[in-house]
């Protein structure tokens, strides 16, 4: 008998024993998208390593509100989503869009034309139309209209829109070019009422525009593209007295308004201007950046700058893409190597060359929407969508890459991994997160955490070298132990039910 209730008291601690490792166990779902082949997949069985790391979350401390991640509807999009069959054109929209695909959540399109458009275009094609009684987005209506639209019906949560000139139209610039020059000073007000016409324009199409960038590339693009150049100065005196108080007085004083937007680097001395006072302030709801400026640092100094001179505007990144580059065709294993290059590569001054060497475009995907949210960004936005073999079309012959390719002839769609790789952020960190304070013990995995809305927390790592990693992950008194592998991207989510 007491051999009996010896054993009976040895499996009850067994039970509770087991009932308290449990009770003190994450739960988790964890995603992977690697250079071995994994895309978006689910994971749930793990090998231990030998390199282990600690990451420990801490969500009372809060940073950013998060505003979305998403890519851009451009002409060139859309004009090659309406060369494709139904099945293929539904597709890509789905995927991008739907609550099952990335689910975009914060988008960006031209106003104009830009270099991805099929060629030069304005909506105020009539020279000395002053008050734009001539305004038309005609243009639009083939193809970017309808993607919109399209895109807009496919998303259940929605999606924010900010539009952005490459250029007013040549009649209204210095220069009488669609490259280079700037806006004539009698043309401000006109300029002003622009966006006001194309606000007035998309709502009537149902679209509704959430905001703007005041210029494209304000510091030009090397007299390639359409482009309109700006100082620091000039662009904070036109929001400050035409731009800001025409959107007031038409009744769009709600629309945001995004200053600069260009690359990081030179973020100091323009939130130094757009910020210089309480009245150029208060038009500025926030500062658009690109990446453009190195293919591997994410420039952590200046986006903090940026912050703390306006910690309660916005910080997005509007425009990034693997560019200068003919798309490669149906090979993941490229995108995973460092073999692209950038316009820096060839053209950069010398003393910027190290900026600018050869790359993994997932690496420079991850490692840069990483770096910006644990640097205050709140929003980071891909270019085109959707390009051509080519990396077109584009009318300057400016080739990039996008994360769908297609092939319209062949009526071929190919999903590169860098769509996976937005998808990791789009997918799993929803608008109104919060990202939060996390403790790391390897400064070789890179890691960022967000609490959404519903009260789940994604964790994104990225571990771009060649030794996988085990992982044990805590919150609070509870913890789980994974692992990921070498060259993979990983979203975590906690749920709610922990």
């Amino acid at each position: 008998m007491r051999r009996i209730n010896f054993i009976i008291l040895i499996m009850t601690v067994a039970i509770l024993t087991g009932c308290n490792e449990d009770q003190n166990k994450l739960k988790i779902e964890v995603y992977e998208t690697s250079a071995k082949g994994n895309k978006l997949t689910e994971l749930k069985k793990f090998e231990k390593t030998d390199s282990i790391v600690t990451i420990k979350l801490n969500p009372t401390e809060e940073f950013q509100t998060i505003t979305g991640f998403g890519g851009a509807f451009t002409e060139s999009s859309a004009y090659l989503l309406n060369k494709l069959s139904k099945p293929n054109r539904d597709t890509i929209l789905q995927a991008y869009f739907a609550k099952d695909g990335a689910n975009y959540s914060l988008t960006r399109t031209h106003m104009n034309s830009c270099d991805f458009s099929l060629n030069n275009y304005s909506y105020t094609p009539v020279e000395g139309d002053v008050n734009l009684e001539h305004f038309t987005i005609e243009e639009d209506m083939d193809d970017l209209i309808p993607m919109i639209k399209d895109a807009l019906a496919i998303s259940e949560d929605g999606f924010k829109i900010f539009g952005s000139p490459w250029s007013a139209a040549p009649w209204m610039k210095d220069n009488n070019s669609w490259v280079g020059g700037k806006l004539l000073p009698e043309y401000n007000d006109t300029w002003a009422l622009f966006f006001s016409k194309y606000l007035d324009a998309y709502k009537k199409e149902g679209i509704d525009i959430w905001g703007f960038t005041v210029e494209n590339e304000p510091h030009g693009n090397g007299n390639n593209w359409e482009s309109m150049h700006f100082s620091p100065k000039e662009m904070t005196d036109f929001v400050q007295f035409h731009l800001g108080p025409k959107l007031e007085a038409d009744g769009y004083g709600d629309k945001i308004i995004l200053g600069y937007d260009q690359n990081r680097e030179g973020l100091k001395e323009w939130v130094d201007e757009m910020f210089r006072d309480d009245e150029s302030s208060k038009y500025f709801h926030g500062t658009a950046i690109h990446w453009y400026e190195s293919t591997y640092e994410y420039f952590p100094e200046a986006l903090q700058y940026a912050h703390n001179k306006a910690p309660d505007k916005y910080l997005i990144e509007t425009e990034g893409c693997i560019d200068s580059q003919v798309p490669v065709w149906k090979d993941d294993a490229w995108y995973w190597k460092k073999e692209a290059t950038d316009w820096g590569y060839d053209w950069a001054p010398e003393d910027q060359k190290h900026l600018h060497p050869k790359y993994s475009p997932v690496n420079r995907y991850a490692r840069d929407i990483i770096g910006c949210l644990n640097n205050w960004v709140d929003g980071w936005v891909d270019w085109n969508m959707v390009l051509d073999r080519q990396g077109g079309p584009n009318w300057f012959e400016n080739w990039c890459v996008a994360p769908v390719i297609v092939d319209p002839e062949k009526d071929e769609v190919y999903f590169t991994p860098l769509y996976h790789t937005m998808a990791h952020f789009s997918k799993f960190i929803r608008p109104e997160a919060k990202v939060i304070g996390l403790e790391n013990s390897d400064d070789k995995l890179m890691a960022t955490a967000a609490v959404n809305p519903d009260g789940s927390i994604a964790v994104v790592l990225f571990n771009e070298f060649e030794t996988p990693k085990t992982v044990n992950l805590s919150l609070n008194e509870k913890n789980v132990e994974f692992s990921i592998d070498a060259q993979a991207l990983q979203t975590i989510i906690i749920s709610t039910k922990n």
